[in-house]
């Protein structure tokens, strides 16, 4: 077992700070003695991963059905400030094209841009436009539905109308699931839900998009501990989702294929927070999915120290 501080410290400074921020990715499962523990190391490698420039964001199995990968990506993508991310990537565009947006202003429109730089503003939406479509729509890291998200999103901060506020909202509530007509998206060239069979490659893309907008990445933090919830508590006592024998085996096979993903994925560190009953419990840990047990388990390990660099670490007052 592996104190929970001197952990955080590690993976900041093995992984956070250096593989992950250089392009790399991990999955790691960490099972803490208690909730206590569990709480605190949370909270440190979150504000350790904030102070190296991630985006951080947690999913609670207690608030979002974990076992489908639609409902996390949605959970995430609420968290996520998209507007700074394309103001970001229409600042570049402008720069990119000789004519930067002053430093400080929230107004980044062409109209804006164009009257600061004494310059025609149909000319410098047409030269903003083109940068965009090739920093953007052609980089091919993302997946298309991504890219064109994310450049109808950049395009709204010209305020040109050549994106609505109704097609901007429209691109947003589609990120959070919260879309009901997908029709609303058909002026901005976006056909189909995101749903469980894209939700990955989408999260996958957004990793990709915090690290080419001056973020290092993103630490995604997935706290199982309700997994270990065998019945459910009297009706009164109860709170939040619980999950069937069913929707526990789908939770483990969403992470069985992020952790054979990995080498699709960048920029990205996703930290499994699991109650020792993962590893205990022969019905519901994850002795019940063999495919993922071996993928992470540690056949053979020291009884008085973890490797940390195994996939998964055990976390305690030492």
């Amino acid at each position: 077992m592996i104190a929970g501080d001197v952990y955080a410290d590690f993976l900041a400074d093995e992984y956070l700070d250096s593989y992950i921020a250089d392009g790399g990715a991990a999955v790691k499962f960490v099972v803490a003695a208690d909730p206590a523990q569990a709480d605190r190391f949370s909270e440190t490698v979150r504000g350790r991963a904030a102070a190296s420039g991630y985006a951080t964001v947690r999913v609670d199995a207690v608030d979002v059905r974990v076992h489908m990968m639609d409902q996390v990506f949605f959970d995430v993508a609420r968290q996520i400030d998209w507007d700074a991310l394309g103001a970001h990537r229409v600042r570049a565009a402008y720069a990119a094209v000789d004519f930067p947006a002053p430093d400080g202003d929230e107004d980044i429109s062409v109209e804006a841009v164009a009257g600061h730089h004494q310059v025609d503003p149909g000319e410098l939406n047409r030269d903003v436009n083109r940068q965009l479509q090739r920093a953007v729509f052609h980089d091919y890291a993302m997946v298309r539905e991504f890219r064109v998200a994310m450049l109808r999103l950049c395009q709204a901060q010209l305020r040109t109308g050549q994106v609505t506020e109704a097609e901007h909202t429209a691109v947003l509530e589609w990120l959070r699931g919260e879309l009901r007509q997908i029709s609303l998206l058909r002026t901005a060239m976006i056909f189909r839900r995101i749903g469980r069979h894209n939700a990955r490659q989408l999260l996958f893309s957004l990793a990709y998009w915090l690290s080419v907008n001056d973020r290092a990445g993103l630490l995604l933090e997935i706290d199982l501990r309700r997994f270990g919830f065998a019945r459910r508590p009297q009706l009164d006592e109860r709170h939040g989702l619980y999950y069937t024998k069913a929707a526990l085996l789908d939770g483990y096979e969403m992470l069985r294929q992020l952790v054979d993903n990995t080498d699709e994925l960048s920029h990205c560190c996703v930290l499994v927070m699991a109650a020792p009953e993962f590893t205990t419990d022969a019905n519901r840990g994850v002795d019940a999915y063999q495919a993922l047990k071996l993928r992470i388990h540690d056949e053979v390990r020291d009884r008085n120290r973890d490797n940390p660099f195994s996939s998964l670490v055990r976390v305690g007052s030492k």
